[in-house]
């Protein structure tokens, strides 16, 4: 009964990895919607006219200055703190880059990892709009050490956008203050296009990203919506149909999101928007179609704007996170008060099953602390899974105990179902009495299993999505967000098992070694030849869906398994469990004799 347990909590494991791994790439895709219809309720700020005297925007004499050729090459402004480096474009008047201080490009090389890099449009910028667009070359109007402006003028319309670096309350340091102002120079009423702001470009993280955490979020506050970049490649299992040219989704906008696996960029306004629009974008023009990593991913957040009186003026006022994807950073409330830590998406696909969205930033809060003590995130992966497996033991050690009871008490229930064979109800009834007589828990082997899948799985969720992991060593692994590769024997087309390159792992094997020991070890009470053959090829089935895991997660699973080899030989070496009914007489009770099968010796 135990391993019949045993063997299903395993299946339902490797299912989940399975699960995991190919949700992405097999996600039917979403067809688009309508358009999004203009919200009268929803407006970007009060349209009130101004106040007697002097317009408050950049003097009047840069209404006259030289507007740039639109045509004409970009210039570039760069403003920085000690996390970002931002480099601004006239085109647009809005944000070409974002260079990270504290996150390198590739591990041991020099170089930002640069947010915008490669893009579609630059981030912030407006789309659709005339005279305002990414088209539009922005005069510069004022430049410090800490903020930037640029204006614009078209048929009467003056756009002023304002972006800021300094260190404010209420502002993350991998955030951005921005401020784009409307204002209505004419003597006529002047309705407005909805402001359509783009929120920046996704891409894959190096030349072996397949891609499959690309997506584009948003929030109403409460749910977050997510649009996988496969939403948008069209076709399918039982489709031919063309990539849409974008999704369009009308919602309450509290922000908005676009984000590889370790890094995104949010814009919160100060007032919430009307919907979003999601593309799919080819970022390397030469590369084959089919080639998956030659895409990214990026979307426009709108804002409809109230038509502005003469002389009126409407601001569009939001932050802009461009950075990590750390669960402590975007979990304070005080900074991000909309939950936009939700877009880490712990929880998704089975993940919910398993509530993976309460365990993975538990585990991550854990190791997050215990990394304040030991600067290491090996050690921290080790201490964190010792102390889970502690706090566990009671329930493990009781449940171990109860294995041990129900394989002494198998021959009686094999001799009982031979004895009451044509009697299915009598079977049942007396199985019951014999537990209770027994105190036997029928499910007590399940608890192990009930209580390391959902550990497992969330800290799956959280090696997939957090950045703190990302290029952090331990021993001879390099990068404990990646397999652990120390010899590669070159390409290999195995896209059933996402592997890309034959490689050699191994920490994957650690983990494969503890598992097969493990189920070595565990109390065996009879069975039939296909559970038996089950039990043996389960391991090897696991170390090979794990394979090209990440290599955290391989340690993780490889600690946890030495704790139960240790814990269970030592309850291996406890007496044996006295049951009231191997001191019965009866046809039974004589088998109940030397059932437990005896113990290996050492040569």
């Amino acid at each position: 009964m135990d391993k019949k347990n045993t063997v299903i909590g395993v299946a339902l494991l490797v299912a989940a990895m399975a699960s995991f791994y190919f949700s992405a790439r097999l996600a039917p895709p979403a067809p688009p919607s309508p358009s999004a219809p203009a919200q009268a309720g929803s407006t970007v700020a009060k349209n009130e006219a101004p106040p007697a005297g002097p317009a408050s925007s950049p003097s009047d004499a840069t209404l006259t200055a030289s507007k740039p050729a639109a045509d004409a090459p970009a210039e570039y402004v760069t403003l920085a703190n000690d996390f970002l480096v931002v480099k601004f474009t006239n085109h647009g008047g809005a944000i070409d880059s974002i260079g990270l201080k504290k996150h390198l490009a590739e591990l041991g090389k020099p170089g930002l990892y640069t947010l915008n890099a490669q893009q579609a449009a630059p981030a912030l910028s407006l789309a659709d709009f005339p005279g305002a667009d990414r088209q539009t070359a922005y005069t510069l109007v004022s430049q410090t050490a800490t903020e930037v402006v640029y204006r614009a003028v078209a048929d009467g319309l003056e756009i002023t956008r304002r972006y800021s670096l300094a260190k404010a309350p209420g502002l993350d340091d991998y955030q951005i203050r921005h401020e784009t102002v409307f204002r209505n120079l004419t003597d006529k009423l002047r309705p407005l296009p909805r402001a359509s702001f783009n929120v920046g470009t996704a891409a894959p993280l190096n030349e072996n990203d397949l891609g499959i955490y690309l997506n584009a979020g948003y929030s109403d506050g409460n749910d977050p919506t997510f649009i996988a970049r496969s939403s948008l490649e069209g076709g399918g299992f039982f489709s031919s149909a063309p990539p849409p040219p974008y999704l369009d989704k009308p919602a309450t906008i509290a922000w908005a999101s676009v984000k590889n696996q370790f890094f995104t960029m949010i814009l919160t306004p100060d007032e919430p928007g009307s919907g979003v629009r999601v593309q799919r974008v080819k970022l390397d023009p030469l590369a084959p179609d089919t080639d998956r990593k030659a895409y990214g991913i990026t979307s426009f957040a709108q804002f409809d704007i109230k038509p502005l009186a003469p002389g009126a003026s409407a601001t569009f006022g939001a932050s802009y996170y461009a950075g990590p994807k750390e669960y402590k950073r975007l979990s304070n409330v005080d900074v991000f008060k909309h939950g936009e830590d939700k877009v880490m998406q712990f929880s998704t696909g089975i993940g919910k099953i398993f509530f993976s969205g309460i365990f993975a930033p538990l585990l991550l809060t854990m190791m997050t602390a215990i990394h304040s003590f030991v600067p290491n995130w090996g050690w921290a992966i080790i201490l964190t899974t010792l102390t889970l497996k502690t706090v566990f033991l009671p329930f493990t050690l009781a449940a171990s105990r109860s294995a041990k009871r129900m394989a002494k008490l198998n021959p009686l229930m094999q001799a009982m179902r031979e004895k009451y064979k044509d009697n299915p109800q009598k079977i049942q009834s007396e199985t019951l009495k014999l537990f209770k007589e027994n105190k036997v828990n029928p499910v007590g082997g399940c608890i192990p299993i009930l209580i390391t899948m959902p550990f497992f799985i969330g800290f799956f969720s959280m090696l997939q999505s957090a950045s703190d992991l990302r290029f952090a060593p331990f021993l001879w692994v390099r990068d404990l967000s990646a397999a652990d590769t120390v010899y590669s024997f070159g390409v290999a087309n195995l896209p059933l098992l996402g592997l890309t390159h034959l490689n050699l792992n191994i920490m994957p094997l650690f983990m494969g070694a503890t598992m097969i020991f493990q189920m070595r070890l565990t109390p065996t009470p009879a069975t039939d030849n296909a559970q038996a053959t089950m039990m043996k090829i389960m391991p090897w089935m696991f170390t090979l869906f794990c394979y090209n895991f990440a290599s955290g997660l391989a340690l993780y699973s490889t600690i946890n398994g030495l704790f139960t080899i240790g814990q269970q030989m030592i309850i291996n070496r406890m007496p044996e469990p006295q049951l009231p009914a191997a001191a019965g007489s009866g046809p039974a009770t004589g088998s109940m004799k030397n059932v437990t099968p005896p113990k290996k010796r050492d040569k």
